[in-house]
């Protein structure tokens, strides 16, 4: 049986979408293949890293990817945009999926200390892996 491929979608694909792709592969990876891009991809955020590492899961080795590096090249069993402003601004789906939207706060705008910072990681953390556990249960 082949694995359904999950893609999360967000701006830069540097925290939301690359702890998304992580948290399906710990808890379904063998039923999903996920995946993870942005509309303008940056380099995975350091503080994104440390709160996926306290959770057993290391995505220090992750590269963000552009969408067009799989719109046309794979069958998209589920599109899931995890913020609101790639949401908005994707004009690449021209898929019949009708994707999904789970928007979350985005860490990187914190400004404050750097331990202030890393807890806003670890809730938005926390928050996707709630959704990704009861998108899951919906799909059983």
């Amino acid at each position: 049986m082949s694995k359904s491929n999950v893609l999360f979608l967000c701006t830069a694909n540097s925290t939301r979408s690359q702890m998304a792709e992580a948290l399906l592969r710990k808890h379904a990876g063998e039923y999903y293949e996920a995946l993870s891009a942005g509309m303008e991809p940056m380099v995975v955020h350091p503080l994104a890293v440390q709160a996926m590492i306290e959770v057993g899961i290391d995505i220090s080795g992750r590269r963000s990817k552009s969408v067009k590096e799989y719109l046309g090249r794979i069958a998209l069993g589920h599109v899931i945009f995890v913020c609101a402003r790639a949401e908005k601004n994707c004009p690449y789906l021209s898929s019949p999926l009708i994707p999904e939207s789970w928007p979350f706060e985005d860490p990187t705008a914190c400004h404050g200390t750097e331990e202030e910072c890393l807890e806003k990681f670890r809730m938005v953390r926390d928050q996707i892996e709630g959704r990704v556990r009861a998108w899951l249960v919906v799909r059983q």
